[in-house]
């Protein structure tokens, strides 16, 4: 009795031995086969993901410096003073030439007004020169006087005056002013056949009209 009791007292533990044995599972080629799958997954990343994630830890970073470089308040300072710069420079260079338009023109209408007081002391000189008898042209104080009258012409004439030519030109009304008309058989009609009084001009103004006299 006590050997068929020990018996089946061995046929348990074998049974409870090969139902615990599966799950511990120590088979050496299923290890084998995990310890190379293990590798194989690592192998299969791809670069450029790798790369990704990289970049990815950054991108507040990268999002601050672009901000900054759009937004630079230094920038737009600096931009704003150039076109100010510009401005200003194009303003006091139009400011520089309009006020020597307004200078040389204000120079011009004194000028004008001055030249037109000295003309009728050029007419006495011419009207006094033409009295002079020809036994006396010679003498020496009209040769003075007729120096101190071309002296006075030159003076006008480097001032930019100069006569406005009459004597055998056609009328023309923005130069000539026509105190009469006569027939002439010399010259012909609308031509000037006298002058009784010169005309001058200060550059390209009038400051007086010749006063003559026309062929009918």
């Amino acid at each position: 009795m006590k050997d068929m009791d020990e018996k089946k007292t061995d046929q348990q533990e074998e049974e409870q031995t090969g139902q615990q044995a599966p799950e511990a599972d120590t088979d050496p080629a299923r290890e084998e086969a995990s310890q190379e799958e293990a590798p194989g997954e690592e192998a299969d990343k791809d670069p450029e993901d790798e790369a990704d994630t990289q970049d990815a830890a950054h991108p507040q970073e990268d999002d601050k410096d672009k901000k900054q470089k759009k937004t630079d308040p230094k920038d737009a300072q600096i931009a704003d003073l150039k076109d100010r710069l510009v401005r200003q420079m194009a303003e006091f260079d139009n400011y520089r030439k309009r006020t020597e338009k307004e200078k040389a023109a204000n120079y011009d209408i004194g000028a004008s007004d001055f030249i037109q007081k000295i003309l009728p002391v050029v007419d006495n000189f011419e009207r006094g020169l033409d009295a002079v008898a020809e036994e006396e042209k010679d003498s020496s104080f009209v040769k003075g006087v007729e120096m101190i009258y071309r002296q006075l012409l030159k003076a006008l004439e480097d001032e930019g005056v100069t006569e406005i030519e009459a004597q055998g030109k056609e009328f023309d009304p923005m130069f000539h002013n026509a105190v009469m008309q006569q027939p002439s058989d010399e010259y012909e009609s609308g031509t000037v056949i006298q002058v009784f009084q010169k005309g001058y001009m200060y550059k390209d103004r009038v400051l007086r009209h010749s006063m003559v006299i026309v062929a009918q």
